[in-house]
């Protein structure tokens, strides 16, 4: 593949993630008049800053992959096309229900081999932001820590008002010296560690910070999802008053975070509203925390031109009627998960109440009858952060205190160090779905197990 070639993969890739989107979509008939929409996992290339490409793989050779963009109600129908050497899947990370789309092998589905497809066809009910990517047990940090992943956008029917609608892929890639991605991914300190930190900060596709211009006063849109295998990123606004309006797919009432910041495990999506400032040249800023003060821009938008008029109260979207508006906790399946991490260099990394759980094979962790509620505890026995995720389900974070939970909902829980949180969900999906640790070595390193909903 020539070098002029990749580059305009690569920016048509980026083109597509970046800067104001379009609210656009297509009906349900004309997608199945078009037939499947083909992603091919396959080898690229791209250039970030000085010095050679950078070999990747990707979702039809860029990273992120392409977007994918539907309106609420229309039905998802994608073939993937497998040009690798490694087996490979799509897993709709965040999306609810269809147990047999949920693209999670060995559970859901055998692994698409080298050269072979599958067809992906479900329904699109809830809108939200979305991400795409492999999900093949201990193959995982692999796949996605060279690039293979994307992000799906799902609009609601009635747009939010606003100027832009700025989407944002955060990742970081771990390079060597010679600019190529480092092939150490099943590195034993990591997989019992943090996880695979990457050298090199990335905003849809290209080194941080991404940088953008709205005029003073314009009300910004921001949806974005972190990608990275391993880095829990704490993220925080400066410039401007962000509120949060939906969280990993799910609507909330728009609220003003604390001290401006998020926190935002691998896989976790947000999206915010904010306004512009009304000064020409003032900037808008999303910075990661990093310890010590080695904070880093991660975009940077600049109010430029004329004036927008002074809008009103920002807020949320309709919240999503499918989900209760209360779980009864007195009714509910009870189970704590005990979470270790080994020591030593071989054998499993981790283990969940006292024994390695053989990732998705095996029996399941528990088995309960569709509507069932579920309170989870996870009880991290480790001297490192866990991102603890369930599939196919959208779950209330309790509070520590009392039988209160957090007003919004959630995919997954960021379980600190030696700490325990507690979750609940309807388990109203039926199905075998997989609860693991989002930090990718983790999962890979046995902390991964899985419930069947009957």
């Amino acid at each position: 593949m020539s070098s002029d070639l990749s580059r305009r993969a690569v920016l048509a890739g980026v083109a597509a993630t970046v800067s104001a989107l379009p609210v656009a979509g297509r009906s349900t008939a004309s997608l199945a008049a078009e037939g499947p929409r083909q992603l091919t996992a396959r080898p690229g290339a791209t250039a970030l800053g000085k010095g050679p490409e950078t070999a990747i793989l990707g979702f039809d050779r860029v990273s992120p992959g392409p977007l994918l963009r539907y309106r609420q109600g229309d039905s998802l129908d994608v073939r993937l096309i497998n040009g690798l050497d490694l087996p490979a899947t799509i897993h709709w990370h965040g999306m609810s229900g269809d147990n047999g789309m949920d693209g999670v092998a060995p559970l859901t589905q055998t692994a698409v081999a080298p050269g072979a497809s599958f067809d992906y066809r479900r329904a699109l009910p809830e809108p939200g932001l979305f991400c795409y990517r492999p999900s093949v047990y201990g193959k995982t940090p692999e796949l996605m820590g060279r690039g293979l992943k994307g992000l799906l956008v799902v609009d609601e029917p009635t747009p939010l008002d606003a100027d832009a609608d700025l989407l944002v892929a955060l990742d970081d890639w771990r390079l060597d010296s010679q600019n190529q991605i480092a092939g150490d991914f099943t590195a034993p300190q990591a997989a019992r560690s943090e996880g695979r930190i990457g050298t090199h900060l990335i905003v849809n596709g290209a080194l941080a910070p991404a940088a953008h211009e709205a005029r003073p006063g314009a009300r910004i849109r921001l949806r974005l999802a972190n990608l990275a295998n391993a880095r829990l990123m704490m993220l925080t606004f400066d410039g401007v008053q962000p509120f949060v309006i939906a969280i990993d797919s799910q609507p909330c009432d728009a609220f003003e975070p604390v001290r401006r910041s998020i926190p935002a495990a691998p896989g976790a999506r947000f999206e915010l509203m904010f306004d512009m400032p009304l000064t020409e040249g003032a900037k808008a800023r999303v910075i990661l925390r990093g310890p010590q003060g080695a904070d880093h821009d991660l975009v940077v938008v600049t109010a430029k031109g004329a004036p927008v008029g002074k809008r009103g109260k920002i807020v949320g979207l309709p919240q999503n009627p499918a989900l209760p508006p209360e779980i009864k906790l007195a009714n509910a399946r009870k189970l704590d998960l005990v979470i270790a991490a080994q020591p030593g260099t071989t054998g499993p990394g981790w283990t969940i109440n006292g024994a390695a759980t053989g990732g998705y094979s095996g029996a399941p962790l528990f088995r309960v009858k569709s509507g069932t509620p579920v309170m989870l505890g996870y009880v991290n026995r480790s001297a490192v952060n866990l991102a603890m995720h369930v599939h196919g389900h959208s779950m209330r974070l309790l509070h520590d205190l009392d039988d209160g939970w957090e007003p919004y909902w959630r995919n997954g829980v960021i379980v600190p160090a030696s700490k325990t949180k507690h979750v609940a969900f309807i388990a109203n999906a039926p199905g075998k779905w997989a609860i693991h640790d989002d930090i990718l070595e983790h999962e890979a390193a046995g902390l991964a197990t899985w419930f069947a909903v009957d």
